[in-house]
């Protein structure tokens, strides 16, 4: 297992091992594909009554609606918001992925990933951002940002994505 570098990474997008689109060659860095913020987010709805978890089959859309904004979203501190990447991604049965934030934008507080940062083999979909704002001071995120960082690693055996959350395009 191995992570893939820049030319790596440049080898795999043009063989069209990895999809992804839109695509600009400029996204990728030294061992790393940057993914903007598309304008479509899941946020939570005004708190009435406790939201009990007793399994994991429970339903988020009980307590949460979709949205689009035309110039921002306002996350203040200690919200959180599920996002989505402009891009799409799609990955062949033998490379999984990894979500990260990005320094610079961490600086002033804001998580882009909350737990679930793994990409699995094979997946083929935006990628949801479980954003946070873990500062002081209110953010205004705006879409279009360049928002995480996708790290691509090889795996050691093959398999392919087909939980409840495949070609996820919304949040």
């Amino acid at each position: 297992m191995a992570i893939l570098a820049h030319n790596a990474l440049l080898k795999a997008i043009k063989s069209g091992r990895v999809k992804i689109k839109p695509f600009n060659q400029d996204q990728v860095g030294p061992g790393s594909i940057d993914f903007h913020l598309d304008k479509t987010f899941r946020i939570f709805l005004p708190a009435k009554d406790i939201f009990h978890i007793k399994t994991d089959k429970i339903d988020y859309q009980k307590v949460t609606k979709v949205i689009t904004v035309d110039d921002h979203l306002t996350l203040l501190p200690g919200q959180s918001a599920q996002g989505i990447t402009i891009e799409t991604l799609a990955l062949p049965n033998n490379l999984c992925g990894w979500i990260q934030g990005r320094s610079t934008l961490a600086r002033v507080g804001l998580m882009v990933h909350i737990t679930a940062n793994f990409i699995h083999p094979g997946t083929s979909a935006k990628q949801v951002l479980e954003m946070t704002n873990a500062g002081p001071i209110p953010l205004a995120i705006h879409p279009g940002i360049s928002i995480c960082q996708i790290i691509l690693e090889e795996t050691k055996g093959q398999a392919q994505y087909q939980g409840k959350f495949s070609n996820q395009q919304t949040p």
